[in-house]
């Protein structure tokens, strides 16, 4: 039973490792978001941050601040940082907070690409229906529309002039004889 237990462990260790992106690799993709012109070889306060949110490194022990505070001890004058210098920031960050350097990198190894912020769901789906059925538009508005719901274009906004050759508000117009 012993040997079986040993057997297993042993293969535990000779398993690869777990499959995605490395540390280097995360580091570029969010050095990179949301700045067309980076090369992904320095990461600035504001990626990071992102970067650690995602990850959920930065929670109730680790905020914002002692990212700020931190960064800019290793940063001294410059916007961002080299991946050396960011693993410094990272080393002296998990000092400081009394956390695992490798849980944290490893967190940030399995968070996955840059995401776009979430979007706010639609809170009034009323409010937007009501606006947007056509049978509840009144006046000139109603006439932008045919029976189905179906916009006219220009021909429900642009009113044609009249062009037979009376004034407007004439009230006789057709009543007049040619043959004079």
């Amino acid at each position: 039973m012993a040997a079986t237990v040993e057997n297993t462990e042993t293969n535990s260790n000779d398993a690869p490792a777990v499959e995605g992106p490395s540390f280097k690799d995360q580091f570029k993709m969010f050095a990179k978001f949301g700045d067309c012109k980076s090369t992904g070889e320095a990461i600035t306060l504001s990626n990071s941050d992102k970067w650690m949110k995602q990850a959920k490194v930065i929670d109730k022990k680790i905020t914002t601040t002692d990212t700020g505070i931190y960064y800019k001890m290793v940063a001294k004058t410059k916007r961002s940082l080299t991946i050396k210098e960011y693993e410094q920031f990272l080393e002296k960050l998990s000092q400081n907070k009394k956390i695992e350097v490798a849980e944290m990198k490893q967190k940030m190894m399995s968070c996955g690409p840059p995401a776009t912020s979430k979007t706010t769901p639609t809170a009034a789906m009323a409010a937007v229906s009501r606006l947007t059925d056509h049978t509840k538009y009144t006046g000139t508005h109603k006439l932008r529309f045919d029976d189905t719901g179906k916009g006219r274009g220009k021909e429900g906004r642009v009113d044609k002039p009249n062009v037979d050759g009376y004034v407007q508000g004439y009230k006789d117009q057709g009543s007049y004889e040619t043959t004079h």
